[in-house]
């Protein structure tokens, strides 16, 4: 146990203060963050949409999403961090309030394309947050203190959310959302300094040329669309699987985000440990392709259990590994690859292949579970899992040749 207990302090230690402070206000608004992991549900059992136009209506939010990480990308290598993040978590807040007005297609649709817009915005700024407030030495470790306090926020909104539908209605949920946003804001401007330090400062000033720009790097490029393509598969995690939960095993709201509450605690009690350990490796890719691995593994155990919560139980630790193995080595990479007075545009093209991947997820996963049933789409998932591991080798074995050189 004392091991144990030293294993995270190290993990925890030597991180600046300015990371714990963003950290901390991650989780704030985090812990209210429901509105993704609901608003499908809300719309077909509320709204009585079908599943296909849910899904559809679902993917605006990923076209919003590539949108406002690239204009998040291009303020960032324009103007201060601090405002873009404050600004964007302000907005999230304001926006969600509508969602208790609307009802049509139309009006939904609407706020579920301007939400990410302005909240993706908050994104590359983040990360060159991260990125400056961070050593090259500890960067994957800050990475994942803020994922942690992510995923700690999303081990409380999901399990609070279940009950807050099931038992106060779901607009309860875009208002709880919209004060977390207001009272992360709050955090942010009374205790994260204003400007970046004079350093960074200094290190983004160029005499009249720029390095090359990221959208010219096709090592990189490359790379985001394997980004895009996991993220396409793991955010199932979101969109088709709480639907396989809830109109194949019918489950509650409550339980569908009590499992969806385990995805984050896992995250919060592995991943600082698992950097510390893994951390002064040069081998990012490998722990790429571990976690792209476990996808396979976890969509082949929705295939084969149809009646015991164990499977859907085992299911989440797999899909879980997958996250905790291969998304702090993605940030590590696009954070690292870019020069200073192009991080905005690195950060902003990582967050794009996710949000790419938010277009894709639902209305593939949710349309092919419509046409052909969740036992086709788990098998399609299986597939592209596997193709997306070799597709990273191939980056993994380019790097290492280059790396000879």
């Amino acid at each position: 146990m004392l091991n144990i207990l030293s294993l995270y302090r190290q993990a925890f230690s030597d991180l600046q203060r300015n990371v714990w402070i963003l950290s901390v206000a991650m989780f704030i608004n985090r812990s209210g963050s429901m509105v993704l992991l609901f608003t499908s549900l809300y719309m077909t059992k509320e709204l009585h949409f079908s599943i296909a136009q849910a899904g559809l209506i679902m993917s605006l939010y990923g076209i919003g999403s590539v949108i406002g990480s690239y204009l998040g990308g291009w303020l960032t290598d324009r103007m201060n961090y601090f405002t873009i993040m404050l600004w964007s978590l302000i907005g999230c807040g304001a926006i969600l309030l509508l969602m208790l007005f609307a009802t049509s297609p139309l009006a939904i649709s609407a706020i579920i394309f301007t939400y990410p817009l302005i909240g993706d915005m908050f994104r590359p700024a983040n990360s060159t947050a991260i990125a400056n407030y961070s050593s090259p030495e500890n960067r994957t470790r800050s990475v994942s203190l803020v994922r942690l306090a992510v995923n700690l926020g999303f081990s409380v909104g999901p399990a609070i959310g279940g009950f807050v539908a099931l038992y106060l209605g779901y607009k309860w949920l875009f208002v709880l959302d919209a004060l977390t946003s207001f009272a992360a804001a709050g955090m942010l401007y009374i205790y994260l300094p204003k400007y970046p330090p004079q350093s960074v400062t200094a290190n983004n000033k160029f005499d009249g040329q720029r390095s090359l720009s990221a959208y010219k790097d096709l090592r990189y490029l490359f790379f985001i669309l394997l980004v895009a393509l996991y993220g396409t598969l793991f955010f199932q995690l979101f969109s088709s699987v709480p639907q396989y939960f809830s109109k194949i095993l019918h489950y509650s709201e409550d339980t569908i985000g009590l499992l969806l509450a385990l995805n984050g605690a896992i995250v919060v009690l592995v991943e600082m440990p698992l950097m510390l350990k893994l951390e002064k490796t040069q081998r990012i890719f490998r722990y790429i392709i571990i976690g792209t691995l476990c996808l396979p593994v976890a969509f082949g155990i929705l295939l084969l259990g149809k009646t015991a919560i164990l499977f859907s139980l085992i299911y989440t630790v797999f899909i879980t590994l997958s996250e905790v193995f291969a998304m702090p080595f993605m940030m590590n990479y696009a954070l690292s690859r870019g020069p200073a007075d192009r991080q905005g545009q690195y950060a902003a093209l990582y967050s794009m292949g996710f949000g790419i991947s938010t277009i894709i997820a639902p209305a593939v996963g949710l349309g092919l579970a419509d046409r052909f049933g969740f036992n086709t789409l788990f098998v399609v998932l299986i597939g592209g899992s596997l193709l997306l591991a070799v597709l990273f080798q191939t980056i993994r074995k380019e790097s290492a040749r280059l790396s000879d050189k």
